[in-house]
């Protein structure tokens, strides 16, 4: 099936019935385009408490298409979904490791099967509502950008895309700053104008993680010990803490101490939860080492210094990378505090993202 109208460029952009990608939409229509929309449906769940809003969301595609006057569709990738990313989310956390759904989705999914669905409908580009940037340059390399939005930059999510699958990528969001997108809904009467961000992972969306995880993983109880040995309670399952947590271990300060208690290890050989109490140094490190590494446009050297995210909610740190085959030492120039394994270490060069890879061991 084609849908190329004309000698328009067409593009498909993919709508989820947020706010951003519906100003995507419109931006790329008011730009002259030929837009189509197309929602993607990567979750599916019996019962009433399904996580995923499908059904109200595919609603507001629909709403946002009418008024734009542009055509829409649905397509179907849960299976795709399960097999390439919930499943290695389940085994991150089975192996004691802390992964991040987000940038998988974005690799396998979004810009894998629905970028290959919407190139077979026609479409010349293929748009997100992404908060980054692309430069197609003319030596054939394609750049991940920042936003102009740095509080809403998601470069780091899309680390881990090749660059095969940013070879026909628009991002409209680039230049602009949240406010603006709701303004700029609010203004041309979109449905979505006033809607809520979505927050978290689609498939647990807002129930209890713990619950959900548990459903598909069985906790094994443990003990809970500090550094020095001292056992202080009973962990519910290692999957359920993360490094650097201080909510949720459940247990009381010390008499006549302040502080907090922090996760600063998991033993899972021995299902053993390690924690501190208001010292925090046991959780700062010197460095990582990183696997499955993804350069965007940018060939290393062997050494090379740059900045890194190890979070999304993180600014960038002077780092040095060396490379040694397909993994990376990473050398912090000041130790970082919860550098998680199972997370992602991100590149940076100035404004270019120049990819990053899995935090695979963290050196203390």
């Amino acid at each position: 099936m084609c849908y190329n109208q004309g000698m328009k460029k067409t593009v498909v952009v993919g709508m989820s019935g947020g706010v951003d990608s519906s100003v995507a939409a419109l931006l790329l229509k008011n730009q002259g385009y030929n837009v189509i929309g197309l929602f993607m449906l990567n979750w599916e769940e019996q019962g009433d408490d399904g996580a995923c809003t499908a059904e109200s969301d595919f609603a507001d595609v629909r709403r946002v298409c009418a008024l734009l006057d542009i055509p829409y569709y649905s397509v179907n990738f849960a299976k795709q979904y399960a097999d390439r990313v919930f499943r290695h989310f389940l085994d991150e956390y089975a192996a004691g490791r802390t992964p991040n759904p987000d940038v998988l989705c974005n690799r396998e999914i979004k810009f894998g099967p629905f970028r290959e669905y919407a190139l077979s409908m026609g479409a010349d580009y293929v748009a997100t509502g992404h908060y980054c940037g692309i430069e197609h340059a003319t030596d054939g390399r394609h750049y991940l950008l920042k936003a102009a939005d740095a509080n809403k930059d998601q470069t780091y999510f899309l680390n881990q895309v090749t660059q095969p699958q940013l070879a026909d990528v628009l991002f409209p969001l680039a230049d602009l700053k949240k406010e603006e997108v709701r303004r700029l809904a609010e203004e041309n009467g979109l449905a979505t104008a006033k809607k809520k961000d979505s927050t978290g992972i689609c498939f647990i969306g807002e129930r209890n993680f713990r619950k959900f995880l548990s459903t598909y993983l069985p906790a094994k109880p443990g003990r809970i010990l500090t550094l020095e040995g001292e056992d202080v309670g009973e962990h519910i399952g290692l999957m359920h803490y993360t490094i650097g947590q201080r909510r949720g271990i459940n247990l009381g300060g010390k008499q006549g101490e302040t502080g907090r208690w922090f996760v600063v290890k998991k033993d899972l050989e021995n299902n053993v939860l390690y924690v501190s109490h208001g010292d925090e140094s046991p959780l700062y490190s010197r460095s990582c080492e990183v696997t499955s590494l993804n350069w965007i446009g940018f060939n290393p050297l062997q050494e090379f210094a740059c900045t890194a995210k190890f979070r999304y909610r993180q600014g960038e740190q002077g780092v040095k990378v060396i490379l040694d085959g397909d993994k990376a030492l990473v050398e912090f120039n000041e130790k970082q505090r919860a550098v998680t394994e199972g997370q992602y270490a991100v590149f940076y060069d100035e404004r270019r993202c120049l990819g990053g890879g899995v935090i695979e061991k963290v050196n203390y």
